[in-house]
C-alpha cells in the first residue's frame, strides 16, 4: 500500500487570524472546501481516494474548529473566507489549484473566483448553491423564519442560547435531528460521520456561526456564474432537500460549458452517500482537464 505523506500546519491570514490546514499526497493540488459549520471529515472518502494521485489540501474556515475566531468580528464574512483561501494558496506557494466546494463551500468559491479567477484551474461544486439557500428549503420558507427568530433570541439571551445550543446538539436525539437538518441520507451515510458533524457544530462559537450564516444569506453569486471560464463540474443529489436539484440545475445553466451529474438517492451530502460514484466522476473530470496539449515543437516532430 502506498504511504501517503500528511502535513499539518497553520498560517496567519490577511488580518492575523490563524488558519489551520492539512495536506496529503503529492501532485496537482486539489483544495476541498466544506459547508458552513461542517468539518474536514465531510471530505473523508475523497481525501483517501485522491491523495494517492494528487496533493489534497483541506483546512478549517475561520471560527471553525482548529482555526481562530478573528479579533475583529466584522471579518466573519464570505469575503474574509475567500481571502483566507487566497492566503492559504500563497502560503503553500500554489499559483492555481482545482477548487472543490460542498454546499456553502460552492458559494464561497464563486466569490473567490470573482476576486481571484487566475487561481482557479477548475471548479467542482457538490450540492452547491450561490444565493440564500433558506428560501424554499424543505419546500417552504419556515427555515428562514426560524433563523431570524433564533438570531433575535440570541441577541436577547446570548449565554442561554449558547448553552442550549451545545446541550441540544450533544444529545443523542439531536444527532438524528441534525442528520435531517444537515441533509444526510440515514440509509447511506455512516452514523459516525453524522455524530462527528453534530459534535463539531456544537463546538462552534454560536455568535461567530450566526455572523457567517447571515453573510451566506446576504450574498448572491449568480452574476458571477456567467463569467466563469474554467472547467466546472456540478454534482447534486436527486433527494437533496436542503439544496434541491434546482440549485445545481441553475448552476449548470449559467456556467457555460459546465458538466453536471445528478446522483440517484443522493442527499445533501452526496460525497458521503455515494463516495465511489462521486470519486469516479470527479476523477474522470480531472483527468480530462489536466491533459496537456502537445507543444508546437513536439507536434512538428511527430
Amino acid at each position: 500500500m502506498k504511504l501517503i505523506n500528511k502535513e499539518t500546519g497553520s498560517f496567519r491570514s490577511f488580518d492575523g487570524t490563524r488558519i489551520y490546514y492539512e495536506s496529503r499526497g503529492e501532485g496537482f493540488p486539489i483544495i476541498m472546501n466544506y459547508g458552513i459549520g461542517c468539518l474536514i471529515n465531510h471530505w473523508r472518502p475523497q481525501i483517501r481516494h485522491f491523495s494517492h494521485s494528487y496533493r489534497v489540501i483541506t483546512y478549517d474556515y475561520r471560527a471553525h474548529h482548529q482555526s481562530e475566531i478573528p479579533e475583529n468580528r466584522e471579518n466573519l464574512t464570505i469575503d474574509a473566507l475567500a481571502q483566507d483561501l487566497k492566503a492559504l494558496m500563497d502560503h503553500l506557494e500554489l499559483h492555481e489549484a482545482s477548487l472543490w466546494g460542498h454546499s456553502f463551500g460552492a458559494q464561497m468559491l464563486v466569490r473567490f473566483y470573482d476576486l481571484y479567477p487566475q487561481m482557479a484551474h477548475s471548479l467542482v461544486f457538490v450540492n452547491g448553491f450561490v444565493q440564500n439557500p433558506l428560501q424554499g428549503m424543505f419546500g417552504s420558507d419556515v427555515t428562514q423564519s426560524f433563523f431570524q427568530m433564533f438570531k433575535s433570541g440570541y441577541q436577547v439571551l446570548p449565554e442561554t442560547l449558547s448553552y442550549l445550543w451545545k446541550l441540544g446538539l450533544n444529545n443523542p436525539l439531536a444527532v438524528h435531528l441534525s442528520a435531517l437538518a444537515g441533509g444526510f441520507n440515514l440509509k447511506l451515510t455512516s452514523f459516525k460521520d453524522i455524530e462527528i458533524y453534530a459534535r463539531g457544530i456544537a463546538s462552534m462559537d454560536l455568535s461567530a456561526f450566526i455572523q457567517i450564516f447571515e453573510s451566506m444569506l446576504n450574498y448572491n453569486g449568480k452574476p458571477v456564474l456567467e463569467r466563469i471560464e474554467v472547467p466546472t463540474l456540478i454534482i447534486g443529489g436527486k433527494q437533496d432537500t436542503v439544496t434541491p436539484p434546482k440549485h445545481q440545475e441553475e448552476l449548470h445553466e449559467l456556467v457555460r460549458g459546465s458538466e453536471i451529474t445528478m446522483v440517484p438517492y443522493g442527499s445533501h451530502c452526496t460525497q458521503l452517500d455515494m463516495p465511489e460514484l462521486v470519486n469516479l466522476r470527479a476523477e474522470k473530470f480531472l483527468e480530462e482537464h489536466l491533459k496537456q496539449e502537445p507543444t508546437e515543437a513536439l507536434t512538428e516532430e511527430l
